[in-house]
């Protein structure tokens, strides 16, 4: 299932379809065989990660941004969610950024 890893890179610069996106997001974070490819199912097995630091780098959104309407509004909305997940507990053990570039953004 998960197997711990001090950086999980997302990356969807070579993304051509939408289904692809979401093996992309459970091939880089390890998630199980019945992840369900939707929005829902990422939420939940992001949350059942919970508990060792989480470092995770986001590279290629811009890919997604122009090819799937809305899919980078609701990542990120999930991501930041995440972050906060059960009022801040995990706060300072989620890390979660965004890579453009020669530019680093972290989700706050």
């Amino acid at each position: 299932m998960y197997r711990y890893k001090d950086l999980y890179i997302i990356d969807f610069s070579n993304v051509k379809y939408y289904l692809e996106m979401h093996k992309v997001i459970k091939d880089a974070l390890d998630f199980p065989d019945y992840y369900g490819q939707n929005w829902d199912a990422f939420w939940d097995c992001l949350t059942d990660m919970v508990g060792d630091p989480i470092n995770i780098e986001v590279r290629g959104l811009e890919v997604i941004e122009h090819k799937f309407n809305g899919a980078v509004e609701s990542f990120i909305n999930i991501l930041k969610d995440f972050k906060h997940y059960n009022n801040d507990r995990y706060v300072n053990d989620i890390h979660i950024a965004i890579v453009s570039g020669d530019r680093k953004v972290e989700i706050a």
